[in-house]
This record gives C-alpha cells, structure tokens and sequence, in this order.
C-alpha cells in the first residue's frame, strides 16, 4: 500500500484482546496512523450463554470485528478508535445498527490508550497490580540468582495428547494398554526406519487406528527421530489429574507430548516430600484457582495451562533438592515484615492463603487472567501464612479428612451394591444418587461455594469418579476398588468436609491491603 492507504476488513475479533496478539498490537500501531475498530462480539467460545446461530452476524463461534486501519506519512504511532455493541444483541439487532450507521463519523468511538504491554482493551485491568511481586517469571528461569520474583522456576502441568491411554485408576490396566500402544509405536519406528520409499511422508505412512495408538505431532517427531519407547514400573506413577482425582499415570518423555520442569520436581516414584501451587495460566478462562498437589499435576488440572510452582527443585536422579524460594524473596519478606524468624516455608503457605482471598481474585480478576499472579504484601503475614498451611492440610490430606456425617438412603427393591457407574446431585442439589441401590442425602448448601475453575470439589468428584469408556480406542477406566468397594462414598463424603472446611478459612482471612 506504500506510504498511505487505507485497509478495510472483517475479521475475527480475537486479536482485539487475545495475549496471543499483544505482537501483532505492537505492530499494528506502529505501522498506521489511525485505526478504527467495530467489534461485533459473538465470540460463542468466550461466552457460552451465546449461540452462533442467533448472536453472531456471520452465524459463527467466533467474535466479529470490522476493522478500518489508515496509514498516513510521518505518523509515529497511531490513534486507535473502539466502539461495540452490546455482548447479548441478537444478530437481526446488530444488522439494524450497521444499517443505520453508514458512515464511520455516525459511530461514537472511543480513544483508546495502549498499556505498556500493548493491551488496547483495559477494562478491569489494575495497573497497581504491576507493583506487586512476581510469583514467577521467565528470565528467573534462566538466571543463575533470580532476583525480584518469588520462585525460581515453575512448570506446566503434564501434557499427554492421550490421556485414555496414559491415565487410568487401575495400575495393571493402564500397564497392559501402554504395553500394547508401545509395542506398535516401537513397530511403526522399525518400518520407518527400513521403508523403501525414502520419499514418502510420515504423514502417509503412519499407521491411523484409534483403537491401537493416538498420534500427535510431537509423537510423530520422535518417530521420525527413531526414538522407541520403553515400559518399566517406574514410569507408572501417581497423579493429579483432577481435583480430589488421584490416577495411575504413565509418565514418559516420548508418549507424553510435554513434561515441561516436572521430571525436576517429581523425580523419583517415592517422592512424598515436595509441594506445587497449581494455578491457572495466562488465557485461562475457566476462573483463577490454585490447589496444592504433592503429586505429578495434569495440564487441564481445573483450569487451562495449569502451571505449578514447587516448594523444591531436583536433579532428574532424585539428589541435590533445592530450595526453589528466592534467597532474595526471603531476605524481602523479612525486612518488609522485621521478622527473621519468617521461612521460606512459610512464605509459601502465605502465597497459598492469600491466592485463596475473594476479593484479591475478584478484583484483580481481569490482571490474572492476562499474568502469571504478583503478591502484594498483606499487613497480617501470619494470619495469611497459617490460613494458608490450614489450607494445605486440608488440600493435601483430603483423604485422612473426617467423613461428613450424610443420611444413606437404601433401595430395598435393588441388591446391595457400591459400585459406581455414574452418580448424579438431584435438581436441588440436597441428594447424590450413588446409584440404583443408595442415595447419599443432606448435603450442604455451602459445599458448593468452594470452587476450582468452572466446577465444585465436589461437582470434580462426581463427574471423575464414573465408569468411562474411552470412544476410540475402547479403554475403559473404572474408579471403583475391587479391594475397597467403599473409597468413592467415603471419598464424597470428605470432600464435603474438605468444602466447607476450605470456605471457613476463606471466610476468616484478614484485608491482603497493606
């Protein structure tokens, strides 16, 4: 277009606000003069009380925006001009306001000013928040004193591309069903290794059945590479893979697509003494959370791109535990606080009460869905950081929990039975049919104020622990102990004692404003 012109287009609207785009942002504005912005909304995906069909113009799952972007001479950086309609128009509502608005001078636009990270939409966004201290930060990774930041490093969650395969409650049984994907992937390896037609892509060579291995990018790299994979005992280790959900996990660099940190923070299988913070990623858009874990966490834990901040860092053997709280973060806490008996220790059940405050989340709601969180340094430490390890307690050692004393509700007309298939919560949310032959009645309005993510601890337990049967490749995973047949009722039942435990200690947690 050279040094002037105009470009006019319709788009998707995603680059408007996305993370993903803060680049793509930092150029658009040093490259035009003006740029006036029509956002049409619809984005179904963001908002899934939408429908494509009646809210979105183009009948689509994806937001709308029509863009005007006017390139000038000798502009240095440009005016940027917003205007919406409203998140719940119809879309014959939106067609009547582009009608009626056939010239861009008819439409009340909004000046807009970019933050320093070339954020356009600023709603809700605190800029004090910037102020406060890192919880975790990419250059803290990689340098060798990590200063300014809480932790040193922090890892995603593990990332299997094929959880029916690498997950199942049943120790033999996830042995048994890796046993035989590895022995056709290793297969598929030796006949690429020794194909004939050196021209032909792995794309159409590999061999496609869902009921024998689940391919994935990565997976077809290491392929490519000749690497074959290996099953011994000391991959199948324990897991998070939900809330209150522990599973069997086969845990290997090969057939899980990213490991990311996690073989440095859970590097042997009698790990026990280690603690990672779990928490929401950046474009989460499930809710902010954290939980605890003493155990490898999954990627999809309760919120999108879990990330895990551990108490301790490892060599890969299990040797050398680091501390992975700065030396900096501790020296802070005590001169901000004048207290040289505050640990490290503490420090990290302080991040874990005060990430548990309402109104920090509610506030600062739209920061941490674009960040990693930053702590501001509440006046109280200690009632934070006792709050936090009461949390930790109750978070860890769910199981060891007293049993919440609920009414059991037998069927006479069914044969005993505790087996579980899929349990439901009645329309009022008072009873729990465990299945055909009890009914778990008396729970507590309350236990449902304790969320992760979009969902209940208990609402997790309820919708993990049913028999599953995986569509393409046929596995099943079954929740319930042949040699403990009363796990799952139990398990419900500490968890609504976990609950409302958790919400009294939320409940009691001091102003985090200093």
């Amino acid at each position: 277009m050279g040094d002037e012109g105009i470009v006019a287009l319709v788009t998707n609207n995603s680059f408007l606000e996305g993370i993903a785009f803060d680049g793509m942002r930092k150029h658009l504005g040093q490259d035009f003069s003006s740029m006036y912005l029509l956002d049409l909304g619809g984005n179904v995906r963001k908002n899934p009380q939408l429908s494509g069909t009646t809210h979105n113009v183009f009948g689509i799952q994806v937001g709308v925006s029509i863009n005007l972007l006017v390139k000038k001479k000798e502009t240095k950086s440009a005016e940027i001009f917003y205007a919406s309609v409203g998140e719940d128009w119809r879309k014959e509502a939106k067609y009547r306001y582009l009608y009626g608005k056939q010239q861009v001078s008819q439409l009340e636009w909004q000046l807009i000013a970019p933050d320093k990270k070339h954020t356009w939409l600023t709603e809700g966004l605190h800029s004090e928040f910037d102020e406060f201290l890192p919880l975790g930060t990419k250059e803290a990774k990689k340098a060798k004193e990590a200063e300014g930041v809480v932790f040193k490093a922090y890892s995603c969650g593990v990332m299997t591309a094929r959880d029916a395969w690498a997950y199942n409650f049943n120790q033999k049984v996830i042995a048994d069903n890796m046993q035989r994907t590895i022995e056709v992937y290793n297969n598929q390896v030796e006949l690429w290794i020794n194909r004939d037609n050196k021209e032909i892509k792995l794309d159409d060579f590999v061999l496609y059945d869902g009921t024998k291995l689940k391919w994935s990018l990565f997976l077809k790299n290491h392929l490519k590479s000749g690497r074959k994979v290996t099953l011994s005992e000391e991959k199948i280790r324990i897991s998070l893979y939900r809330p209150f959900t522990r599973s069997y996990l086969f845990f290997d660099n090969i057939m899980n697509d990213a490991l990311s940190l996690l073989p440095r923070l859970f590097p042997t299988t009698n790990d026990s003494e280690n603690r990672v913070i779990c928490l929401a990623g950046v474009g989460n858009r499930k809710g902010f959370g954290c939980l605890i874990s003493n155990l490898i966490p999954s990627f999809d834990l309760a919120f999108e791109k879990t990330q895990s901040f551990p108490l301790y860092t490892y060599k890969e053997d299990g040797t050398n535990r680091t501390e992975n709280i700065t030396d900096w973060t501790l020296n802070h806490f005590q001169q901000h606080y004048q207290d040289t008996s505050i640990t490290k220790w503490a420090i990290f059940h302080y991040v874990y009460g005060l990430l548990h405050h309402p109104s920090y989340r509610e506030k600062y709601a739209a920061n941490l869905k674009r960040e990693l969180p930053r702590l501001p340094m509440a006046a109280d430490f200690l009632a934070f950081s006792k709050s936090g390890e009461k949390l930790a307690d109750l978070h860890l050692n769910y199981e060891d929990q007293a049993p919440y004393p609920l009414k059991l509700i037998e069927n006479s007309k069914v044969p005993f039975s505790l087996k579980v298939e899929k349990m439901r919560l009645s329309k009022d949310k008072r009873q729990l049919k465990y299945n055909d032959f009890l009914t778990l009645d008396g729970i507590p309005e309350r236990v449902f104020e304790y969320k992760l993510g979009n969902r209940c601890a208990l609402d997790w337990v309820i919708v993990q622990y049913r028999l599953k049967v995986d569509k393409r490749s046929g596995i099943v995973n079954d929740p319930n102990r042949p040699n403990d047949k009363k796990y799952i009722l139990e398990l419900v039942k500490k968890v609504i004692t976990v609950s409302l435990e958790t919400v009294k200690v939320i409940e009691a947690l001091p102003s985090w404003k200093n």
